[in-house]
Protein backbone atom coordinates (compact mmCIF):
# COMPACT_ATOMS: atom_id res chain seq x y z
CA UNK A 1 0.00 0.00 0.00
CA UNK A 2 1.24 3.50 -0.85
CA UNK A 3 1.49 5.87 2.08
CA UNK A 4 2.03 9.61 1.55
CA UNK A 5 4.15 11.62 3.93
CA UNK A 6 2.45 14.61 5.57
CA UNK A 7 3.53 17.96 4.17
CA UNK A 8 3.93 19.47 7.65
CA UNK A 9 4.46 17.93 11.01
CA UNK A 10 1.56 18.48 13.36
CA UNK A 11 3.62 19.12 16.50
CA UNK A 12 5.97 21.80 15.11
CA UNK A 13 4.73 25.39 15.41
CA UNK A 14 5.24 27.60 12.39
CA UNK A 15 6.99 30.81 13.39
CA UNK A 16 7.34 33.84 11.17
CA UNK A 17 11.07 34.31 10.73
CA UNK A 18 11.06 36.26 7.47
CA UNK A 19 9.71 39.74 6.83
CA UNK A 20 10.02 42.25 4.01
CA UNK A 21 11.65 45.69 4.19
CA UNK A 22 12.09 48.49 1.65
CA UNK A 23 15.58 49.80 0.86
CA UNK A 24 16.43 52.68 -1.47
CA UNK A 25 19.43 53.19 -3.75
CA UNK A 26 21.43 54.80 -0.90
CA UNK A 27 20.92 51.85 1.42
CA UNK A 28 18.36 53.66 3.61
CA UNK A 29 15.29 51.80 4.84
CA UNK A 30 11.69 53.00 4.91
CA UNK A 31 10.76 53.57 8.55
CA UNK A 32 7.65 53.15 10.62
CA UNK A 33 7.57 56.95 10.98
CA UNK A 34 7.09 57.26 7.19
CA UNK A 35 10.60 58.62 6.68
CA UNK A 36 13.88 57.09 5.54
CA UNK A 37 16.13 55.74 8.31
CA UNK A 38 19.71 54.52 8.06
CA UNK A 39 19.05 51.11 9.62
CA UNK A 40 21.24 51.60 12.68
CA UNK A 41 18.12 51.09 14.82
CA UNK A 42 16.30 48.12 13.23
CA UNK A 43 13.23 48.60 15.44
CA UNK A 44 12.46 51.82 13.52
CA UNK A 45 12.39 50.06 10.12
CA UNK A 46 8.99 49.26 8.64
CA UNK A 47 8.55 45.54 8.12
CA UNK A 48 5.68 43.75 6.47
CA UNK A 49 4.61 40.17 6.73
CA UNK A 50 3.74 39.86 3.04
CA UNK A 51 5.82 40.83 0.01
CA UNK A 52 2.85 42.38 -1.82
CA UNK A 53 2.33 44.86 1.05
CA UNK A 54 5.93 46.01 0.73
CA UNK A 55 5.66 46.21 -3.07
CA UNK A 56 2.50 48.35 -2.77
CA UNK A 57 4.25 50.69 -0.32
CA UNK A 58 7.26 50.97 -2.63
CA UNK A 59 4.94 51.72 -5.56
CA UNK A 60 3.28 54.53 -3.58
CA UNK A 61 6.68 55.94 -2.58
CA UNK A 62 8.02 55.84 -6.13
CA UNK A 63 4.92 57.59 -7.46
CA UNK A 64 5.70 60.53 -5.14
CA UNK A 65 9.46 60.49 -5.84
CA UNK A 66 10.32 59.60 -9.42
CA UNK A 67 14.04 59.50 -8.58
CA UNK A 68 13.54 56.68 -6.09
CA UNK A 69 15.15 53.36 -6.92
CA UNK A 70 13.90 51.01 -4.26
CA UNK A 71 13.98 47.31 -3.61
CA UNK A 72 11.93 44.96 -1.46
CA UNK A 73 14.17 42.67 0.58
CA UNK A 74 13.28 39.51 2.45
CA UNK A 75 15.14 39.54 5.77
CA UNK A 76 15.26 37.30 8.81
CA UNK A 77 14.10 38.41 12.25
CA UNK A 78 16.46 38.46 15.21
CA UNK A 79 15.64 36.89 18.56
CA UNK A 80 14.22 40.27 19.60
CA UNK A 81 11.87 40.31 16.60
CA UNK A 82 13.80 43.03 14.76
CA UNK A 83 14.88 42.70 11.13
CA UNK A 84 18.50 41.67 10.61
CA UNK A 85 19.71 44.40 8.24
CA UNK A 86 22.96 46.10 7.33
CA UNK A 87 22.98 49.80 8.27
CA UNK A 88 23.58 52.24 5.44
CA UNK A 89 27.05 53.70 5.01
CA UNK A 90 25.54 56.82 3.40
CA UNK A 91 24.41 59.61 5.74
CA UNK A 92 20.78 60.62 5.75
CA UNK A 93 19.84 64.03 4.32
CA UNK A 94 19.72 66.69 7.05
CA UNK A 95 15.92 67.09 7.14
CA UNK A 96 15.39 63.31 7.29
CA UNK A 97 18.14 62.87 9.89
CA UNK A 98 16.49 65.42 12.18
CA UNK A 99 13.14 63.63 11.87
CA UNK A 100 14.78 60.28 12.60
CA UNK A 101 16.49 61.66 15.70
CA UNK A 102 13.15 62.92 17.02
CA UNK A 103 11.54 59.54 16.37
CA UNK A 104 14.35 57.63 18.07
CA UNK A 105 14.09 59.87 21.12
CA UNK A 106 16.87 61.37 23.17
CA UNK A 107 19.02 58.45 24.31
CA UNK A 108 20.57 60.41 27.22
CA UNK A 109 17.22 60.88 28.93
CA UNK A 110 17.89 64.59 29.40
CA UNK A 111 15.54 67.23 28.13
CA UNK A 112 16.77 70.43 26.54
CA UNK A 113 16.88 73.57 28.71
CA UNK A 114 13.50 75.28 29.16
CA UNK A 115 11.72 72.33 27.55
CA UNK A 116 8.09 72.47 28.49
CA UNK A 117 8.55 75.60 30.61
CA UNK A 118 5.47 77.79 30.69
CA UNK A 119 5.73 81.54 30.29
CA UNK A 120 4.09 83.36 33.21
CA UNK A 121 1.09 85.47 32.20
CA UNK A 122 2.50 88.67 33.74
CA UNK A 123 5.65 88.49 31.58
CA UNK A 124 3.77 88.03 28.32
CA UNK A 125 3.65 91.23 26.34
CA UNK A 126 1.08 92.27 23.83
CA UNK A 127 1.99 94.37 20.86
CA UNK A 128 -0.37 97.20 20.06
CA UNK A 129 -0.56 98.47 16.51
CA UNK A 130 0.79 101.96 15.97
CA UNK A 131 -1.25 104.52 14.11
Amino acid sequence: MLKLAPSQQQDSPIAMTEVFVIRNQLGHYWGKSKAWVDGSHPRLVLRTRYRDEAVNTLFELSSKDIGLRGDVLAVELSERGEPVIEPSQNPLPMDTAADGAEQAGDQSGESPPNAGAAVPADTARSVEPTA
